[in-house]
């Protein structure tokens, strides 16, 4: 069984920063591809970023290209966001996920594609 465990959210202002955390636990964290999501309320969960399991990949929603950024240390068994110029609309709960694949290929950006979920933190950007 695999725990996600994020942290790091809060409460904001409009332009203003926060660095998200997620620690994982229960297996090697350093062959699967780790991803975040987030929902706001009355809207769908979507993508929001994607790191590969070596860390050299990344891929991000358009919405927050250029001012979102996502890495992991493996040694630590984190993954994080770092999250700049933050926008009113990206107030949601933030969710890490965990691939279903050992060392897939490609970053999913579905979430279907991923297995194991984190208990989401709460991002408020007051306006």
């Amino acid at each position: 069984q695999v725990q996600l465990v994020e942290s790091g959210g809060g409460l904001v202002q409009a332009g203003g920063s926060l660095r998200l955390s997620c620690a994982a636990s229960g297996r090697t964290f350093s062959s699967y591809n780790m991803g975040w999501f987030r929902q706001a309320p009355g809207k769908e969960r979507e993508f929001v970023a994607g790191i590969s399991w070596v860390g050299r990949w990344t891929n991000y929603a358009d919405s927050v290209k250029g001012r979102f950024t996502i890495s992991r240390d493996n040694a630590k068994n984190t993954v994080y966001l770092q999250m700049n110029s933050l926008k009113f609309e990206d107030t949601a709960v933030y969710y890490c996920a965990a691939d279903k694949d050992n060392r897939r290929l490609a970053v999913p950006v579905s979430g279907t594609l991923y297995e194991y979920w984190g208990q989401g933190t709460q991002v408020t950007v007051s306006s």
